[in-house]
């Protein structure tokens, strides 16, 4: 099973492709998707929509998993980052139409058994997970492919596919 997770943002969008076989987890590919600081929102998301289109259509997974929204105090990042999350949410359902979201505290807890973990925790089990010699950079891309371990680990129990 391929498996694409996606780290949301509206600057920075992470993506990580994994495949999972019966002899583990196999990394294909990671990175972000970057949009210019200098150009309006909607133009900002029009890159994301062409940019997470091709993503999925290049490596054509057959279940994409997507990181909840988490923000705290900035309400105006919040609804940007919202905004970015409904393009990606469009795009998944669209080009690939099994769509699975997680939040942030599953994916720490299907990683490393503890919902609370620290960035380093993660980025340590991501790199353990998958067998890296070093962990992925940056940030947004460890991010994703925690997301798609994490449907990895729990695809069988989880309930909540949009399709």
């Amino acid at each position: 099973m391929r498996i694409l997770g996606i780290d949301p943002g509206y600057a920075t969008i992470g993506y990580g492709i994994i495949d999972k076989t019966p002899r583990g987890l196999k990394t294909i590919d990671y990175g972000v998707i970057e949009t210019p600081k200098n150009e309006s929102i909607p133009v900002r998301l029009a890159i994301l929509n062409d940019a997470m289109s091709d993503i999925i259509r290049k490596c054509k997974p057959d279940a994409i998993s997507v990181e909840e929204l988490f923000f705290n105090t900035n309400i105006t990042t919040g609804i940007k980052v919202a905004q970015a999350r409904g393009v990606i949410l469009l795009c998944a359902i669209k080009e690939c139409g099994h769509l699975y979201e997680y939040t942030p505290l599953q994916i720490k807890q299907a990683l490393t058994g503890n919902g609370r973990a620290d960035k380093k925790q993660m980025q340590y089990m991501v790199k353990a997970f998958l067998g890296l010699s070093e962990e992925p950079k940056p940030d947004d891309a460890a991010d994703a492919l925690a997301a798609a371990i994490c449907h990895a680990h729990t695809a069988q129990y989880n309930q909540r596919v949009l399709n």
